[in-house]
């Protein structure tokens, strides 16, 4: 099944144990956040992507610029740990690790956890790529990726168990699109997928695909 697949059936089966209101809640958030043109502003192919240092759950520093002397880097953004859909999808990339490594590539996600709760989301996924905390969204908002969790959202994610403060720290709401990059040894976007719909994401052997061809150009 792809990763697709599975992100479908996990919305159909939310959606279906969700109380009707609660459920035209959430879609038309999703609906609000993609009409904003948020997704217009992202970075896209051809352009250079903004260098980030951030650190590991260790703090120790990783930064893009000495990524790339390695090779091509695919950067992936996920909300958090406590988002089932971001699990689904950093298991499957995971699931394709050795084809990415065999690509001469590295894969590093990013995202607005605290380095403790990134840690746990990484052992629970027993991830062995490099997760970077990128505290505040600071990052992420930098290169036009961030928008904040609406107020109306919040209570409904506290049905659901979820604390976003547990895991982003106090006060902090602001969350990054679904999104994934392959970045060029010169610091150039080589594909970009952007979706408003966190329930979308990029389809990790399309990613692997991408990579190959992009290895074959640069040979």
């Amino acid at each position: 099944m792809s990763l697709q697949e599975q992100l479908s059936t996990l919305k159909a089966q939310t959606i279906a144990n969700l109380p009707e209101e609660l459920a035209a809640v959430m879609v038309d958030e999703t609906e609000k956040l993609t009409a904003s043109g948020i997704v217009a502003l992202a970075p896209k192919p051809g352009d250079n992507f903004e260098d980030f240092t951030l650190p590991n759950h260790l703090g120790e520093k990783r930064s893009l610029a000495a990524l790339r002397e390695r090779g091509p880097v695919v950067v992936t953004f996920y909300r958090g740990g406590w988002c089932p859909y971001c699990n689904l999808e950093l298991r499957a990339y995971q699931a394709v690790l050795p084809e990415i490594k065999a690509a001469g590539a590295t894969l590093v996600a990013i995202t607005p956890e605290l380095p403790d709760a990134s840690l746990s989301t990484s052992e629970k996924n027993e991830l062995e790529f490099e997760v970077l905390t990128d505290a505040n969204s600071d990052y992420s908002r930098e290169i036009g990726l961030v928008f904040t969790l609406p107020a109306r959202l919040r209570p409904i994610y506290e049905t659901f168990g979820i604390n976003v403060e547990a895991h982003n720290g106090d006060g902090q709401f602001d969350l990054p699109l679904a999104a994934t990059f392959i970045v060029d040894v010169d610091g150039s976007i080589a594909s970009a997928f952007v979706n408003a719909d966190y329930t979308v994401r990029a389809e990790p052997s399309d990613v692997v695909e991408m990579l190959r061809s992009l290895v074959k150009q640069n040979a």
